[in-house]
């Protein structure tokens, strides 16, 4: 028995609930291609406080990747869920790219098996649009020489920089017309990073829209997919309608998922990171046509995903890396950037609520054990 906080200051008996078994292959699923935004392990040994160069746990960071595609998912690495511009420091994010791609040779191909964020976070004084795309160059090449697929992550530079749509149309152009593989195109919106804001030249959603179709098309066959992360599903469903045959339209909407998923898009979410043995259940359910096992197994954690996501969405990594840490997949509750004080007590006793919910405390005794020791720094009587 525990006594968790609650919204209204007050106190409140919880008991937490059985764990849900799960079923786990390996085998990815068909129906669609599916990466879990993974997070990283930081060190807790080490000080990895605010402004500090990042020290990872590089054990249990790659024993959670494990943990990934054991279910049977992809993994997209050093993405905004490893905390990149926010802790992430471009040597241990160099360090993770090729240690991840390592990594999944045990399960397959790397390049199939893991997609990883190239960007110019590196090159934070760029001035220059040739500045930007040497920057992009510069990671995309860490990337591929690793062996992964790449993602090219949106960029702040970029964004302080352009002028309008025809600066983003150069530096991708020229970005797309030297890959060796078709890549994926990351569209992050202004609420999982503030300084995206106007991305693709426009303020305007429809504006923004027009000009990144306009680059699709225009280098369709270099494209494997889009990541679209704006939390607007009936947007996401008109650009997957728009976008060229061959072109896929990765959801990264952390509160509309079942329904985008089942309706056509694949999927790179940071959720799945905390969902993963629900997700696979569910994706092979679609494989399947079992339309019901599929409902059964993902609608119910959308109240959680929508818990972990809340604004500010940003902060979604703490409840991410918290819900890791109550499953045993690392020894502490400690971020990179000391993101681990990003949310308040009442909103991870939630997340644990919700949680348990939908039987994704895989040991509930540990779970409460961690969760009573968490409790206790915070002076609840747990």
């Amino acid at each position: 028995m525990l006594v968790l906080p609650t919204a209204d200051g007050g106190l409140e008996d919880y008991e937490p609930g059985e764990p849900r078994s799960w079923e786990r292959r390996a085998t990815p699923p068909t129906s669609r291609v599916a990466y879990a935004a993974a997070h990283v392990v930081a060190d807790p040994r080490a000080d990895n406080g605010p402004g500090a160069a990042a020290s990872v746990d590089w054990d249990a960071t790659l024993r959670f990747r494990r943990h990934l595609w054991s279910h049977g998912l992809r993994v997209a690495d050093a993405m905004d869920t490893a905390q990149r511009n926010m802790g992430l420091d471009w040597a241990a994010t160099r360090a993770l790219i090729q240690r991840s791609a390592a990594e999944a040779k045990a399960f397959g191909d790397p390049a199939e098996l893991v997609a990883c964020g190239a960007g110019t976070d590196h090159a934070p004084g760029a001035a220059t649009l040739d500045e930007i795309i040497a920057a992009y160059e510069q990671q995309i090449h860490v990337v591929r020489a690793a062996g992964a697929g790449a993602i090219i992550m949106a960029s702040r530079q970029l964004a302080r920089l352009a002028r309008g749509p025809e600066d983003y149309h150069e530096v991708y152009g020229r970005l797309l017309s030297q890959t060796d593989r078709p890549v994926i195109l990351h569209w992050l919106g202004e609420m999982f990073d503030p300084a995206l804001a106007g991305y693709w030249g426009s303020r305007d959603l429809s504006e923004a829209t027009a000009s990144f179709l306009a680059l699709v098309r225009d280098h369709a066959s270099r494209i494997d997919g889009v990541k679209v992360s704006l939390l607007d599903a009936d947007h996401e469903v008109r650009l997957r309608a728009a976008l060229p045959g061959g072109v896929r339209l990765y959801t990264g909407d952390d509160f509309n998922y079942p329904d985008l998923i089942a309706g056509g898009s694949d999927a790179l979410l940071g959720i799945f990171d905390a969902i993963a043995p629900a997700a696979a259940v569910a994706l092979r359910a679609l494989d399947d046509g079992r339309d019901d096992l599929y409902e059964e197994a993902l609608r119910p954690t959308v109240p959680l995903a929508r818990k972990i996501f809340e604004a500010p969405t940003y902060r979604y990594k703490t409840g991410i890396v918290f819900l890791a840490w109550l499953n045993g997949h690392q020894d502490a509750f400690a971020m990179v950037n000391g993101a681990q004080s990003a949310r308040s007590v009442v909103h991870l006793a939630e997340v644990f609520r919700l949680a348990d919910a939908v039987g994704l405390l895989a040991d509930p005794g540990l779970a409460e054990t961690r969760m009573r020791a968490l409790l206790a720094t915070y002076g609840v009587d747990g």
